[in-house]
C-alpha cells in the first residue's frame, strides 16, 4: 500500500472519526477521562524532562561563553528562547508521541484484533468517532498548559542550574529572562503544540484502527505510528516555523 493510499484512508479516518456523536453526554465523559489519562497522566514526564532540559541548555551556553565581551546575562536569554521556540513544544511532543502514540495504538490496535471495534459497528456505534475523538480533544485541550508549564519548569531548571554551578548570578539570569522578550514565541510554541497533539493521538489511532492480524501486528502497528508521528512533528515544525516566524 503507497502513501497515496494511506493519505486518503487517513483523510476518511479523520473525517469518521468528526462524525455527529450518538450520545453527547457519553462524550463528554470520555474526554474528560481521557484528558485525564493522556494529558494529566503525562505530567510527570513532562515536568522531568523540561527541568533537565533547561539546565543542560543552560549549563552548556554558559560554558561555550568564552570570551568576556559577550555578557553573562545572555545565557538567561538563551535559555528562555530556547524553551519557548523548540523544547517545550518540539521535544516534548516528540516525546508525548512516545509515550502517548504508542498508548493509543496499541489500546485500540488490540480493541480491533479482539473485534470489539466490530462489536460497536454491529451496534450501530461510529467507532472512529467513539474512540479517537474524545482522545484527540482531550489532548489538544490539556497540551497548551502541559506546554506552558514546561516553559516555567525548563527556565527554572536553568535558573536552579546556573545558579548552583556558580557560573552565573541570580541578577544576571533574571535579567536575561526579561530582555528582549517577544510575547509572540509564547503563542508560537502553543500553536505548534496543538497541532502536534494532533498528529500524535491521530496518526498511532489510524495505525492501531486499521491493524490486523495479532497481537505481533499490533506491536508493529505501535512502533510505525510512533515513527511516523515523530517524523511528521519534525515535518510540521518546520512548516509551521516558515509560516509563523518568517
Amino acid at each position: 500500500m503507497g502513501l497515496l493510499f494511506h493519505i486518503g484512508r487517513y483523510t476518511s479516518f479523520i473525517l469518521k472519526s468528526l462524525g455527529k456523536p450518538e450520545k453527547f453526554s457519553l462524550y463528554t465523559k470520555n474526554f474528560f477521562i481521557e484528558t485525564w489519562k493522556l494529558g494529566l497522566g503525562s505530567l510527570g514526564i513532562v515536568f522531568i524532562i523540561s527541568f533537565f532540559m533547561g539546565a543542560v541548555v543552560t549549563l552548556q551556553t554558559a560554558y561555550n561563553f568564552e570570551n568576556p565581551l559577550i555578557p553573562l546575562y545572555l545565557i538567561g536569554l538563551t535559555a528562555r528562547d530556547s524553551m519557548l521556540l523548540e523544547f517545550s513544544s518540539t521535544i516534548v511532543a516528540l516525546i508525548l508521541a512516545g509515550k502517548v502514540g504508542s498508548n493509543i495504538a496499541s489500546e485500540i490496535g488490540t480493541m480491533r484484533v479482539s473485534e470489539q471495534i466490530d462489536a460497536l459497528e454491529i451496534m450501530g456505534i461510529n467507532p472512529a468517532s467513539f474512540l479517537v475523538r474524545p482522545k484527540m480533544l482531550g489532548m489538544m485541550f490539556i497540551i497548551p498548559f502541559l506546554t506552558v508549564i514546561s516553559m516555567f519548569v525548563g527556565i527554572a531548571g536553568g535558573f536552579i542550574a546556573s545558579v548552583s554551578a556558580g557560573v552565573l548570578s541570580a541578577h544576571d539570569y533574571i535579567y536575561g529572562i526579561h530582555y528582549a522578550f517577544i510575547p509572540w514565541y509564547i503563542y508560537y510554541s502553543l500553536i505548534k503544540s496543538v497541532v502536534f497533539a494532533f498528529i500524535y493521538t491521530t496518526v498511532p489511532a489510524y495505525f492501531g484502527y486499521y491493524v490486523s492480524g495479532g497481537a505481533l501486528e499490533v506491536g508493529r502497528a505501535s512502533t510505525q505510528a510512533v515513527v511516523t508521528s515523530s517524523i511528521l512533528i519534525l515535518i510540521f515544525n518546520l512548516v509551521l516555523t516558515q509560516l509563523l516566524l518568517a
